[in-house]
């Protein structure tokens, strides 16, 4: 077993907060995304590789692209198990848009106002209005890192307002 598979089995073992399992799973190396899907996998009976597998490119804003926030990403692959339309209904996809849009606002007036990485993170856009392309080597996660980067708090935030909406829904964690 390897250092990171004990990791997850310490961190599904524990009694911690998804919050506090997310930031775990963060600071262990696991990305924004797959820090906040792993968190809530146990919850719907997920294998946590699986998990990990799923959410695995959605870190970095998509890939490290920058795109839409991996903490969120992960927050609406959550959602989906909860409101995912599975018969391909008008209405069951209206209820899933619907809640997306909800986590979205709620998301954005905790993160300051965006889902996007880029934005979150303070990147700036090259001259011509486009983005710069981003190179997909992952940063260091030094001490630095972590001063710097707001990720651990959007993990956390992210896992907070799936609980509180999981919470209104009845569908709390035992």
């Amino acid at each position: 077993m390897d250092n990171k598979e004990k990791i997850m089995e310490e961190v599904q073992e524990s009694n911690e907060s998804h919050a506090q399992r997310a930031a775990r799973l963060f600071k262990s190396g696991y990305n924004c995304s797959q820090a906040v899907f792993a968190a809530f996998a146990e919850d719907y009976g997920i294998d946590r590789e699986l998990a990990l597998r799923l959410s695995a490119s959605f870190g970095g804003g998509m890939g490290r692209m920058r795109e839409v926030c991996g903490a969120f990403s992960g927050m609406i692959m959550v959602n989906g198990l909860e409101t995912g339309c599975v018969d391909g209904s008008a209405q069951g996809k209206l209820e899933n848009y619907e809640a997306v849009q909800h986590l979205a606002e709620e998301y954005k007036k905790k993160s300051g106002g965006s889902i996007i990485c880029r934005e979150l993170l303070g990147l700036d856009k090259a001259d011509n209005g486009k983005v710069e392309k981003s190179e997909p080597t992952p940063t260091a996660r030094t001490e630095g890192y972590y001063k710097k980067r707001p990720c651990i708090q959007l993990v956390m935030d992210a896992c907070d307002i799936l609980d509180a909406e999981l919470n209104k829904i009845g569908k709390v964690r035992e």
